[in-house]
């Protein structure tokens, strides 16, 4: 199969196209001909070498696919199937390929387009796994910090669906995005105590720059926080979320009932960019402040490098 590639750690530079063996479908998994993949940053840090995930080189890089199923070993779903989902990229491999393996999925939504689809899993998965922890329903206050970037954006919708208001911090350039999600966009930075309109429940820190200490002082508690990019949490008595670990909740259900909402028109994935080069999507991915998420559309290649 035609696949991108890096055989060493580096720059976005370090992506080449070219053959690969092809994946299949192991017990309990389903196998998609791809047709678009999101660029989250575990992506940048696998390939920049930051991360701790236990791959191999060469590496195709890529968490988050959309496509057409075309090997099964599961019940529920049949070859010719729409789905979009998560890889488990240490085992099976990436997802910026002609053929993915994956470890999760969900139908999807015949008007919800391929690029909206190929960003989706893993940050949906995020933002219902910390939602999920804030105990996020109707009637509460939540503030996002950081809620232009591809997490911090879903978090936003998927919040706005549970019937929460919806607080939001973003760079000046970004605020009238975020309020074109629906949130209630607040200046990005240090002082935010001073800036914030009244009471909020809860707080999720998606950015990671340091901000847990007023977001503690803002909730009142530092339960009432959760961080998914601040390591320190701890230090502050704060939760860090980083997937089903520790005995934590799983947000994979969320795939699922996102899909539901995108259908009753309350929910949607924001897309910054979509690129056919993988390089030129990773490199845009690094540069900020970001506005939703990039993707690769790779039903666009040629099986030639």
């Amino acid at each position: 199969m035609f696949a991108v590639r890096f055989d060493r750690f580096g720059p976005p530079e370090v992506l080449v196209r070219g053959e690969l063996p092809e994946p299949h479908a192991g017990p309990g998994q389903v196998r998609v001909r791809v047709r678009a993949a999101g660029v989250s940053p575990v992506d940048l840090a696998i390939r920049a070498g930051r991360s701790r995930s236990p791959i191999t080189l060469p590496h195709v890089p890529g968490v988050d696919a959309a496509g057409v199923v075309d090997e099964v070993n599961v019940d529920g779903v049949a070859v010719g199937d729409e789905v979009f989902g998560a890889v488990d990229v240490a085992r099976l491999g990436g997802a910026t390929a002609e053929f993915a393996v994956l470890a999760f999925w969900t139908a999807k939504p015949p008007s919800m387009p391929w690029e909206q689809a190929g960003a989706a899993a893993s940050g949906i998965e995020t933002a219902t796994r910390a939602l999920d922890l804030l105990d996020v329903r109707a009637g509460s206050t939540l503030l996002v910090d950081g809620a232009s970037g591809g997490v911090g954006s879903l978090a936003v919708g998927l919040a706005l669906a549970r019937g929460a208001r919806v607080l939001g911090t973003a760079a000046p350039g970004n605020r009238e995005f975020v309020e074109s999600l629906g949130a209630v966009a607040l200046p990005y930075g240090p002082g935010l105590r001073e800036r914030v309109p009244g009471p909020v429940d809860a707080a999720l820190d998606v950015a990671g720059k340091g901000s847990l200490p007023e977001l503690v002082a803002l909730t009142g508690t530092p339960s009432s926080v959760v961080t998914l990019a601040d390591f320190s949490g701890p230090e502050h008595g704060v939760r860090v979320s980083v997937g089903a670990l520790g005995g934590q909740p799983d947000g994979r259900h969320g795939l699922a009932a996102a899909a539901a909402l995108f259908e009753e028109g309350r929910f949607r994935v924001p897309v910054e960019d979509v690129f056919d080069d993988a390089a030129a999507a990773h490199a845009a991915a690094e540069r900020g402040p970001r506005r939703g998420k990039v993707v690769v559309a790779v039903s666009g290649w040629s099986s030639a490098p």
